[in-house]
């Protein structure tokens, strides 16, 4: 038997679908978060419970649908929607309505009703409006709508065995008879669907007015709208988004009392490190190839890489407090006139902000915007924001080179939304999109306490990904890693790493580096190409190629896996510019191969998808260039003028091809209106329509 859960957007829909399920799924107070279906089976002991007699092959499966306002489709998530509920058939539809704004969600209800499915109207969040003085005659309402109605509290779980009794009892009869037919029930133009909406609308207001009793008028100002008079401010509300996202680096990955991520990370780091010893202990007397792969390649690779989780569950932790409470919706608002100017919108501003957890689900989300180019355009440069799995990295370069400075991770989060802004002013140019004026309009949640529970379920969830994704795909690469550096083409022991396959593999991809970092370094590049699979790979490959069998010894390489922030780092000698050049170039280049399986599916077009990864290339190569060249001047470090200028070359190259592109699309542009008003020239023209002599 399936359910069906359907409502509006920060309705409580998939917090609902957790609490049914026991499942985790990601939740958020704002459209988009949801962009496809998802199911699972309600919890046993909850169906057992709630429906004692319910027979095995019965199983109660509770489908997760992606928010929407109406069935009749304005993006494409609410297609996903519409197209479910009419093609699929589901047993019973639960429609998660909000019970704190109700007129909003019964437009939806109305057309649900006239399905033919059966409907039970579930009204969540029945303890904030409890809270908020907001009361609701439930009689009343089932008689209006014609079908059930439980109150529950998704957060809670009240009302959850109740919701699902009435929706089996639902199921097993027929659908119930539509209280609204509108005059135009099959509008065929716009009109008569306008028409059609107001009608429902009408028919809302009735019954909002019949079953519903408010203490505080909704109409009325309280002090949620004058805090949003200050957060949302067209001065303030920019410099106010700057310092609580530095706060939260500062206390994810910074030093100090305040830095609790570093904390955390001490303390995993000295069991990892701990572990790794006993290991070699145990295996001392081993065969020494055996020593190396297991203790350095699979161990200290992944150990490297986990040492950073804490850094990023303190961060995912911040992050969703911040979401709970509301603020990161007003964090569209505040971006919208802005991305206006490049051909965006503050739609784009939810994909990009669920990338900082994940690069994947938020190029998914970008689906969510209906104009194409913008949507293509969203997820085409949702990945400049830094990941989750870019955050080992910038910790080990931070702590490396800067004495783990919190500034280093706002600078490269700061440096992902200019690039942001910058690919989009690109993309408009090359595609020769001419500005059309749009609206951004979004439901703002009301603030609220964070729950402390919700945003330490989520964290864990996260962080189990991260664990998971250590122990699967970069424990397997750095194995590989490993067993490449160890040995010659001839399967015999390397003399030394120099000699080695990774070294013959990754050597020539180390020339084109060396206007980024200043020193042919085939680690480097090792490590760069292994980003490609995972971000995390960055990481673990250093700490293989510098911790490595011949290189234990070497105290001045293992300074730099234990950040010593020092002027050079182990045997690379690279500056301090040079590490931040290298760690853009990383972080600014194309995503991991899972990321751009995403992104491949989301822009539906070659074209698309391979410009692109050129115009990742080439902007991740460009910005570490110029951070290299213009910081080694600034600091009056010398550069070796032929690499420098084979990089001015290479930066000349990518400049002009999208100059090119762009004056290109130009003339196409300005071509197809002079086409175009030369056809309304020959319609208006009288002598055009006479017909032509025999």
């Amino acid at each position: 038997m399936r359910l069906a859960l359907i409502g509006n957007p920060n309705s409580g829909k998939t917090t609902l679908y957790n609490a049914l399920t026991g499942r985790t799924e990601t939740v958020g107070n704002w459209s988009g978060v949801t962009v496809d279906r998802r199911e699972h089976p309600v919890k046993t002991a909850l169906a057992a419970s709630a429906v004692p007699d319910l027979q095995g092959q019965d199983q109660l499966v509770t489908v997760d649908l992606p928010g929407a306002y109406s069935l009749s489709p304005y993006t494409s998530e609410e297609g996903v929607t519409a197209d479910y509920v009419r093609q699929e058939q589901p047993d019973v539809i639960v429609n998660v309505v909000d019970s704190t704004n109700l007129s909003r969600g019964l437009f939806l209800t109305t057309q649900l009703l006239e399905l033919g499915v059966p409907v039970v109207v579930a009204l969540n969040k029945a303890d904030a409006a409890a809270r908020k003085g907001v009361r609701l005659d439930l009689s009343a309402l089932q008689e209006a709508l014609g079908c059930p109605a439980v109150e529950v509290s998704a957060t809670n779980g009240s009302g959850l065995a109740e919701l699902l009794a009435t929706s089996v009892r639902a199921a097993g009869e027929p659908a119930s008879s539509v209280p609204f037919a509108p005059s135009c029930p099959n509008p065929t133009n716009r009109a008569q669907a306008e028409e059609a909406d107001r009608e429902r609308f009408a028919f809302v207001d009735r019954v909002v007015a019949d079953v519903e009793q408010r203490a505080v008028a909704t109409h009325e100002r309280g002090l949620g709208d004058a805090v949003d008079d200050v957060l949302t401010n067209r001065w303030l509300g920019l410099p106010i988004f700057v310092l609580v996202m530095f706060a939260v680096f500062q206390i994810s990955q910074g030093e100090g009392p305040l830095g609790l991520g570093k904390i955390l990370e001490g303390l995993l780091t000295g069991a990892a490190d701990e572990f790794q010893a006993q290991v070699a202990e145990q295996l001392a007397g081993a065969n020494p190839v055996l020593q190396a792969v297991l203790v350095d390649g699979v161990i200290g690779g992944v150990s490297a890489v986990l040492g950073f989780l804490p850094l990023v569950m303190v961060m995912y932790f911040l992050l969703a407090l911040l979401e709970d409470c509301g603020y990161l919706a007003r964090v569209a608002v505040v971006l919208d006139p802005l991305f206006k100017r490049v051909g965006l919108s503050g739609k784009s501003v939810i994909p990009f902000v669920i990338t900082v957890g994940c690069a994947v689900p938020g190029i998914m989300s970008s689906r969510t915007i209906r104009d194409e180019r913008e949507r293509r355009t969203t997820a085409l440069l949702a990945s400049f924001m830094p990941c989750g799995a870019k955050i080992p990295v910038i910790a080990l370069f931070a702590g490396a080179f800067f004495d783990d400075a919190g500034w280093v991770s706002t600078l490269m989060y700061f440096s992902g939304i200019a690039l942001i802004f910058l690919g989009a002013w690109v993309v408009t140019r090359v595609t020769g999109h001419r500005g059309r004026r749009s609206f951004f309009v979004v439901e703002l949640p009301e603030y609220k306490v964070p729950s402390v529970v919700g945003a330490f379920k989520s964290m864990c969830a996260r962080g189990w990904a991260f664990v998971v994704k250590a122990a699967t795909v970069i424990l397997l690469c750095n194995m590989l890693i490993q067993l490449m550096q160890t040995f010659t083409w001839t399967l015999a022991v390397a003399p030394s790493a120099d000699q080695s396959i990774l070294a013959s593999l990754a050597g020539p991809f180390a020339y084109l580096l060396i206007p980024i970092v200043g020193v042919c370094s085939w680690q480097l590049a090792a490590a760069a190409i292994t980003g490609f699979i995972a971000k995390e790979n960055v990481v673990g490959t250093l700490a293989v190629c510098f911790v490595g069998l011949q290189n234990l010894v070497d105290p001045e390489e293992l300074a730099l896996m234990e950040g010593a922030g020092a002027e050079v780092a182990g045997v690379l000698a690279i500056t301090k510019v040079a590490a931040l050049a290298y760690l853009m170039f990383v972080l600014y280049t194309p995503p991991c191969f899972a990321a751009l399986g995403a992104l491949r599916s989301e822009l539906k077009s070659a074209k698309w998808f391979w410009g692109g990864v050129g115009l990742q290339l080439g902007t991740g190569y460009t910005v570490a260039y110029l951070v290299y060249t213009g910081g080694t001047l600034l600091t009056g470090g010398a550069l070796d003028v032929p690499a420098a200028l084979a990089g001015l070359a290479a930066v000349l190259c990518f400049a002009g091809t999208v100059a090119a592109l762009a004056v290109r699309a130009g003339r196409k542009a300005a071509a197809q209106q002079v086409a175009a008003a030369a056809g309304e020239s020959a319609s208006d023209d009288p002598a055009s329509s006479k017909p032509a002599a025999a």
